[in-house]
């Protein structure tokens, strides 16, 4: 089974899954992506890498398990599990990791948007999408979703978390 956690910086993809009680492969794309040069050029105006999806798809190969990014629902999965976070919250919680006030309100509007969402929703379709609100979850929490996703005794959930009201 082929899994991918997305969802926008901040909403706790990276905590989540590593409280997983999981048996899967875990590939954490961000740190492969810096690690494997998976990437094109550096966007000096963002502070970020510019990714190379061919190339990592390419060294992902006929992948099993799950994989965790920003990035990740550009990916052929067989779920899709959207991670999302109040944006005021998420805001805050880029802030308090180092991410400059400009960076955390574009990504607090994108997640507003449902700009991950929406991308997922169009690459994969209903039936593959499921949304999980993280905020002020514990990760275990979270992690137990995740997990039911993953046995399959959650159903797909794709639109059910609204927050049109930030903006």
């Amino acid at each position: 089974m082929r899994v991918v956690v997305t969802g926008t910086p901040g909403t706790g993809k990276t905590t989540a899954v590593e409280a997983l009680d999981t048996d899967h492969r875990i590939v954490h794309l961000n740190d492969a992506i810096r690690e494997h040069d998976l990437w094109t050029e550096r966007d000096a105006d963002r502070d970020t890498l510019v990714t190379d999806l061919d190339g990592v798809r390419e060294w992902l190969g006929d992948w099993e398990g799950i994989v965790e990014s920003h990035l990740a629902h550009h990916l052929d999965a067989d779920k899709v599990v959207v991670l999302r976070c109040r944006p005021d919250l998420l805001e805050e919680r880029l802030v308090e990791r180092g991410e400059s006030t400009e960076k955390a309100r574009e990504n607090a509007e994108s997640e507003a948007l449902d700009v991950i969402l929406s991308e997922a929703f169009e690459f994969h379709g209903a039936e593959k999408v499921y949304e999980i609100d993280t905020t002020e979850r514990a990760p275990e929490a979270v992690a137990g979703e995740i997990q039911a996703v993953l046995d399959g005794e959650r159903d797909p959930s794709a639109g059910t978390v609204d927050f049109v009201d930030y903006l």
